[in-house]
């Protein structure tokens, strides 16, 4: 065994559904300047609003899909991080939470204090945001930095069109796209459109254009969310012999009045009951571990409301979790890392 650790990021939960706790938790999420990118006074004063209400509101959700050991996206992370430790053999696999516990500088500092000097950082996500992978990245230099801490960092890049990952996305999906259905919607996490615009450093983003972030350069590419997500789409389906007429992209989960990605999961839900749509699969693959956005958000009232405007049943395929292909996958994607400081 080598002193190489591997640290698996998630996005974080609450410590429990208490409204203290969630309230907490949201206080952490929102006031990162990468999830809500505004200056910091009107952030602020937007989160503080948000607080009001949100908590009790987010608190009974969580609720609604919570489990007897804690946070399901919690719980999957570890026995992803447990799976992969039997599979890992350079050094420890430890698992962090951006937002909540464990956080990524009790983890760090820890793996330091151990006599690690070189960690594999793995932010959980197929594809790239500044919401999702660069606050990982920005937080973990922080660590190093104000602690001072003797630690050389690999970074997992996005991987939305890994072959091993595709297949590991295949055969998690596959028990459950082998049984009849009328139409496959694959709903990924929503983002503000200035999120991509900023990033876009062709400045060719056109989101009224049917082409927009499709086929686009390589260099729109590498920052474009919307563009890797809707090239996981077209990968997944092809592999898995879908025809296009019966699948479809969406995206979910929108906060506040900006203009975000579409188009909108909710929507679409609607747009596939009135097209006779009956039996509606439903896969999220821009989350590896499924969590309040697809139990609560897809697999309850998404099924509400696609039931209520006509459809008969809504099937959400789990996510990757700790699938055997996908723990596999993300081994060799791991030990491919390329080293960044």
């Amino acid at each position: 065994m080598t002193d190489r650790a591997l640290l698996l990021v998630n996005l974080g939960s609450p410590a429990s559904t208490e409204v203290a706790d969630v309230r907490r938790y949201l206080d952490q999420f929102l006031m990162d300047p990468y999830v809500i990118d505004l200056p910091w006074p009107i952030r602020r004063l937007l989160v503080s609003l948000i607080l009001v209400k949100r908590p009790a509101q987010s608190a009974h959700a969580y609720a609604s899909i919570w489990w007897d050991k804690g946070s399901p996206l919690v719980v999957l992370t570890q026995r992803l991080q447990q799976a992969m430790a039997e599979h890992w053999t350079h050094g420890p696999v430890e698992m962090a939470m951006r937002y909540g516990e464990p956080s990524v500088e009790t983890v760090l500092t820890r793996l330091a204090a151990q006599g690690i000097t070189q960690v594999t950082l793995a932010p959980l996500y197929p594809q790239f945001a500044d919401s999702t992978v660069t606050t990982v990245v920005e937080e973990a230099k922080r660590v190093i930095r104000e602690h001072k801490l003797a630690l050389q960092l690999s970074l997992l890049p996005p991987f939305y069109e890994d072959p091993d990952y595709i297949d590991a996305l295949v055969a998690s999906a596959k028990p459950w796209l082998e049984q009849p259905f009328d139409h496959l919607l694959l709903s990924f996490h929503g983002l503000p459109e200035r999120h991509l615009k900023k990033l876009d450093p062709t400045g060719d983003h056109d989101f009224q254009a049917d082409n927009c972030c499709k086929g686009a350069s390589q260099a729109m590419r590498a920052v474009c969310y919307r563009g890797q997500c809707l090239r996981t789409a077209e990968l997944f389906a092809r592999r898995m012999g879908i025809p296009q007429s019966k699948w479809s992209v969406s995206f979910q989960s929108r906060l506040g009045r900006a203009k975000w990605i579409e188009p909108y999961t909710e929507a679409r839900l609607e747009e596939l009951a009135a097209d006779g749509v009956k039996k509606l699969m439903v896969m999220c693959p821009a989350f590896v571990a499924d969590c309040i956005e697809t139990l609560e958000e897809i697999g309850d009232r998404g099924r509400e409301q696609f039931c209520e405007a006509g459809g008969e049943e809504l099937v959400l395929v789990p996510c990757l979790n700790d699938h055997p292909d996908w723990v596999q996958a993300l081994k060799g994607l791991c030990e491919r890392a390329p080293l960044m400081i």
